[in-house]
């Protein structure tokens, strides 16, 4: 459920009915009701299947082939949704806004600035094969049920390199997944430091704990590299 805007939620809705055609692991569509976004008291909701949840711990491995299985399925699916380079420029738009981006100082504006550019001209020069994505496939949007792992939350979905979405995920759970290009990887890894820094500078961000994520991002940029996956200074302030 979030705050109406029906041409994702829609696109969300195409996407599941197709990845549930090539049995790609997401959760599937509530079949109790007609499955269309609904509007309510200004908010945009689709219904989805309730799971129980497994009740071992998933492992590093099955999350990888979980998506790498994703991604297989989502190869062969045709859907209008944004570039990754979209969601970017939206970070770079708030980072340019310092009205929407009040707490920021100068240098941590020109250190978001210019990671930003710099590592999109990087990722655009390094990659070649883009797909749809799911685009943020960390551990909260992954469901450990007995039926195996299933993704949620697809409003989410971009166009890009796989490394994109990789970026997201815990380390140990990429360096599970087959074929990814590891320098590639790592400018996506800063590439998604920057970006949610950014959003979560936003005067408007509503998520718990939002700003104190901000900083943590900022310091694991200013701390330099290796760059630490996105659920590793998730970790630092859960």
């Amino acid at each position: 459920m979030a705050f109406a805007g029906l041409e994702d939620f829609e696109a969300e809705l195409e996407i599941g009915r197709r990845l549930a055609g090539v049995e790609g692991p997401v959760a599937s569509l509530e079949p109790r009701v007609e499955p269309r976004v609904y509007e309510r008291q200004g908010f945009a909701v689709t219904l989805w299947t309730y799971y129980e949840q497994a009740g071992q711990a998933l492992l590093p491995t099955d999350y990888a082939k979980a998506l790498e299985r994703l991604h297989a399925g989502m190869a062969s699916v045709n859907v209008a949704v944004p570039h990754f380079s979209d969601r970017v420029a939206e970070a770079q738009q708030l980072v340019a806004s310092p009205n929407r981006t009040p707490g920021l100082d100068h240098s941590e504006r020109k250190l978001l600035s210019s990671t930003l550019r710099s590592q999109i001209r990087e990722i655009g020069e390094r990659s070649s094969a883009e797909q749809l994505l799911h685009g943020e496939p960390h551990a909260g949007n992954l469901l450990n049920t007995n039926s195996g792992p299933l993704f949620i939350d697809l409003e989410t979905c971009c166009r890009g390199p796989v490394e994109f979405d990789l970026a997201h995920v815990p380390e140990e759970v990429s360096e599970c997944y087959a074929g990814a290009d590891q320098e590639l990887l790592r400018a996506c890894r800063l590439l998604v430091l920057a970006m949610v820094a950014a959003w979560r500078s936003d005067l408007d961000d509503q998520l718990p704990n939002g700003q104190r994520a901000g900083q943590e991002l900022l310091c694991a940029l200013r701390a330099g590299p290796p760059w630490p996956a996105l659920d590793a200074v998730w970790a630092r302030v859960s």
